[in-house]
């Protein structure tokens, strides 16, 4: 990684909700002397952002402001060529991202987002993967809620299972909690692409290599009562179960034959059916032009429930792996993933790339790939608990 760069890690889009939560998590996790800085367009708001992290700690009145604007390339390849790590909070990145991810693959340098949009993962790795493997830069997307506790909490459970044996996951997915104004518009964009990210998603199959003697699958479950765990599932059709497939398709930790199914998990029968039936009706409600815009006016970007609400707010997602004749049940669990937790998983994703011995990996990589080991460490220092429930057995 470029060492005579000014700046360790730059926040780009700390002016919004979340970006603000990373801020201020990144002002009190940063060790002495990263250098990192703030990026937006709007300086003003930035100015503000800065004041009110110097009153927690007086040295963060010099903390550098970088003028960065996604409608404006060349300021966003100034801040790629001046960085080491560039993380993003600005989405919908289907509209927003790619002109970052752009810079920062042309420029070797690391970039981490929070997006949970299939279709634009699979357009900047058809985009940009190659490049940044010339250049040595890991594009690591999907570093918050979507999807670090799932593809971490696959890869901490096949750790407990046998190795070199097929080995089969479900993860079920349990939270309270309010999602941001960002999450929603980006959920309702890709309801409403669905067509556009069919033809992504076909494109990166055909494009991207597969294992060599080894398989690794996203398997679509079906609704039904969990008997061992109580409660009835939901499959999910979101980016965690891919990204964990890349995961598993990319280190052979996995086994030879490794597949996964991703779940919400509901303890009431017709909660899975309003949830069903609200999907069908959301999906067909964006295919009508007056409805879409109703929809997606009702929540704008940028806002987010208290500090209050927040920390009433939890997640857990439970994993039950199989392989070699052996079962193991794991947990990850947290507290407000939307927002919270969010900021802290991709802080700490930020200083991961930035402070610690990682394989050597480039191109668009996945955070178990790219971070693995060391960033499961720091977020269980960070509070994130990653639990056995059952040992293999």
């Amino acid at each position: 990684m470029p060492a005579d760069r000014s700046y360790d890690i730059v926040l780009f889009g700390a002016t919004g909700f979340t970006g603000g939560l990373t801020a201020r998590y990144l002002a009190g996790a940063a060790p002495a002397g990263l250098r990192w800085a703030l990026a937006g367009r709007n300086q003003a708001k930035l100015g503000a952002l800065r004041d009110s992290l110097a009153e927690t700690d007086p040295a963060l009145a010099e903390l550098p402001l970088l003028a960065a604007d996604v409608a404006d390339p060349e300021s966003l390849r100034r801040v790629a060529a001046d960085s080491r790590v560039v993380v993003s909070t600005v989405g919908p990145y289907q509209r927003y991202g790619e002109p970052l991810v752009a810079a920062c693959a042309a420029a070797g340098t690391d970039y981490a987002d929070i997006t949970g949009e299939p279709e634009f993962v699979d357009q900047m790795y058809l985009r940009h993967h190659e490049t940044a493997v010339r250049t040595g830069a890991r594009l690591v997307h999907a570093c918050g809620f979507d999807s670090v506790p799932h593809d971490l909490g696959a890869y901490f459970t096949v750790r407990q299972l046998p190795r070199d044996v097929p080995l089969t996951v479900a993860g079920y997915v349990r939270a309270d909690a309010r999602f941001s104004g960002g999450t929603y518009q980006s959920a309702l964009s890709a309801i409403s692409r669905q067509r556009q990210a069919s033809e992504a998603a076909r494109a990166r199959r055909a494009a991207e290599p597969r294992p060599e003697g080894r398989r690794a699958r996203a398997v679509a479950g079906r609704p039904g009562k969990v008997a061992e765990l109580g409660m009835w599932a939901l499959p999910l059709p979101t980016l965690d179960p891919q990204v964990i497939r890349r995961s598993a398709a990319a280190l052979p930790v996995y086994g030879p034959d490794f597949r996964y199914s991703h779940y919400a998990a509901v303890k009431r029968l017709p909660t899975v059916a309003a949830g069903v039936v609200g999907l069908a009706g959301v999906a067909g409600l964006m295919r009508i032009p007056p409805a879409r815009t109703w929809l997606m006016g009702r929540v704008a970007s940028g806002h987010g429930p208290s500090a209050q609400r927040r920390a009433r707010s939890w997640f857990t997602v439970r994993f039950v792996g199989s392989g070699g004749g052996r079962r193991v049940v794991t947990e990850v669990s947290g507290g407000d993933p939307g927002y919270d937790e969010t900021a802290k998983m991709l802080a700490e994703s930020a200083l991961c790339l930035a402070l610690d011995a990682l394989p050597s990996t480039a191109g668009q990589v996945t955070t178990a790939v790219a971070m693995g080991d060391a960033l499961t460490y720091r977020l269980q220092r960070a509070g994130l608990a990653f639990r056995v429930l059952e040992p293999a057995g």
